[in-house]
C-alpha cells in the first residue's frame, strides 16, 4: 500500500461511492474498485461490504480507515512542518548613523543584496545613541556608527576611515584651492555639527591639535542639514569625503583637501557579545570588517 492508494480508500469510505471517488483522484471507476481488491487480498479482509447501498465500511474496513487516516494527517502536518521551515525568511538588521548608511555602506549593502537576494534585510537610520541602545537591548543585529565608543559588552570591528575634508559653496575663495594648509581656517565661519555628536568632538580634536580656532555660526546633528547651511555660503565646515559625493558631482559643494596631513573620522561595526548572528548577517559583517586593532 501506498500513500495514494490509502488518500483512494478514505475517500472511497467517506463518500460511499465509486465513481464520484474515481472522478476525484482522475481514474477510472474499475481503477478504484480494482485497487480496493487488491487492499482486501493484501490483508486478507473485506473492507467494504459491496452489496450495500451505498457500500459501508466492515469492522474491518472501520479500523483500516482510522489507520490510514491517522497516517495521512501525520503526513500532511510533517508536510506542513517542512515547508514552513523552508519558506521562513532569514532576516537581517542592522542601523547605521544617516551619513555612513547612505554613503560609505551602500557598496556593501550592494554587493550583499545580490549574493542573498532572499534574505530580509532592514536597514535603519539612527543617532549614535539610539543604536547602542538597540544594539544593548538586542533588538538589532549591528550597528555602524562613527568613532564606535568601547564597551565591555560590546565586540567592535573596524570599518571604513572616511577622510575628512574642508566642504565649501563654490563661491567661496577656498574654492579654487586644491587643497589648503588647515591654518587658513582660522576665524573662519564655520558650520558643525552639535556638541554632543561623537564626529564633532574628533572634529574639534584636529582644530585644537593645530590650534585653529573658527567662529561656529551653526550646528546641526544631522550632515544634510551642515551641507545645506554650507551650499548657501553661510560657513564653510569639515565633512566626510563620501558624504560629499552626490553635491561635489553637482557642483552645489567643492571639496578641498588639506595639505598638513591626511584627516580621517574613524567608523566601526559594533554588535553585542551574547548576540548571535545568523549565517547571512554573519557574511555581512565579515564583508565590512576591515582587520585593525580597533577589534576588541
Amino acid at each position: 500500500m501506498n500513500l495514494e492508494i490509502a488518500k483512494i480508500f478514505c475517500d472511497l469510505a467517506e463518500l460511499k461511492n465509486f465513481s464520484r471517488t474515481a472522478e476525484l483522484h482522475g481514474i477510472s471507476q474499475s481503477a478504484v474498485s480494482q485497487q480496493l481488491a487488491h487492499l482486501e487480498i493484501v490483508h486478507n479482509a473485506q473492507l467494504i461490504n459491496r452489496k450495500e447501498r451505498p457500500p459501508e465500511l466492515t469492522a474491518s474496513g472501520q479500523a483500516f480507515y482510522r489507520a490510514c487516516k491517522d497516517i495521512l494527517e501525520r503526513y500532511d502536518q510533517l508536510n506542513h512542518e517542512l515547508a514552513t521551515l523552508t519558506k521562513t525568511t532569514c532576516r537581517v538588521n542592522i542601523a547605521s548613523i544617516f551619513s555612513i548608511g547612505m554613503h560609505t555602506m551602500q557598496p556593501y549593502i550592494k554587493k550583499f543584496m545580490k549574493l542573498f537576494p532572499d534574505v530580509n534585510l532592514v536597514v535603519e537610520y539612527l543617532d549614535s545613541k539610539d543604536i547602542y541602545e538597540r544594539i544593548l537591548k538586542g533588538s538589532i543585529d549591528m550597528g555602524i556608527v562613527a568613532l564606535p565608543r568601547r564597551d565591555r559588552t560590546m565586540q567592535v570591528y573596524a570599518f571604513e576611515n572616511e577622510p575628512l575634508v574642508l566642504a565649501c559653496a563654490p563661491g567661496h575663495p577656498f574654492s579654487a584651492a586644491g587643497e589648503i594648509d588647515i591654518h587658513r581656517i582660522q576665524g573662519e565661519k564655520f558650520i558643525a555639527f552639535s556638541r554632543n555628536v561623537p564626529t564633532r568632538q574628533h572634529i574639534d580634536g584636529i582644530l585644537k591639535r593645530y590650534s585653529v580656532s573658527v567662529q561656529i555660526m551653526m550646528e546641526f546633528d544631522n550632515i544634510e542639514t551642515i551641507k545645506r547651511a554650507i551650499e548657501i555660503n553661510s560657513g564653510i565646515g569639515i565633512l566626510p569625503r563620501p558624504s560629499m559625493q552626490m553635491e561635489a558631482a553637482g557642483k552645489t559643494l567643492v571639496e578641498v583637501g588639506f595639505s598638513n596631513e591626511h584627516f580621517y573620522r574613524p567608523t566601526g561595526i559594533i554588535v553585542r557579545k551574547d548576540h548571535p548572528l545568523n549565517r547571512a548577517a554573519q557574511y555581512l559583517l565579515d564583508l565590512m570588517r576591515k582587520d585593525s586593532e580597533m577589534e576588541t
